[in-house]
């Protein structure tokens, strides 16, 4: 199963605003040139992170992005269960005509609940815990993370 970019980088800039220290802010800028992706799509995906309750954005001034809520109460499959559709293949009897009589189609929605109950285990917290590489590489100068 491969995730979209869009959930990757968002599960990406949660785990880079969970490393912040509480209730600091940092900008949309700083997320999306730590990981290289154009400052549009993640208005996006930082837009969609706040719809969902996981972003809070701060206006004005001194304004910026922080998580809405813990990152321990951050479940990464409930993340990607949020913004992935989540559909293996498509076996609406119209697309396909082996449909009703498929077995396939059980195994998949087998190994995708097997994949997401996987992720229910980890949090945004459980990423950075005792990760110290981790932190280093979210906290230093993007001019020296270049290869």
């Amino acid at each position: 199963m491969q995730l979209t970019n869009f959930t990757d980088y968002a599960l990406r800039a949660l785990i880079l605003l969970g490393a912040l220290p509480d209730g600091e802010l940092t900008s949309i800028t700083h997320v999306s040139d730590t990981f290289g992706v154009s400052k549009n799509h993640m208005v996006k995906i930082i837009n969609k992170l706040g719809q969902l309750g996981y972003v809070k954005t701060v206006r004005g001034k001194n304004g910026g992005i922080r998580l809405a809520k813990p990152a321990g109460t951050i479940v990464i499959g409930q993340v990607v269960r949020d913004l992935e559709p989540l559909q293996v293949v498509n076996c609406a009897p119209e697309f396909c005509h082996i449909t009703p009589a498929c077995r396939l189609k059980n195994h998949l929605a087998k190994a995708k609940e097997a994949f997401l109950a996987q992720l229910d285990e980890c949090t945004i917290a459980d990423m950075l815990a005792d990760n110290d590489a981790l932190l280093i590489l979210l906290t230093r100068p993007l001019d020296e993370t270049a290869p």
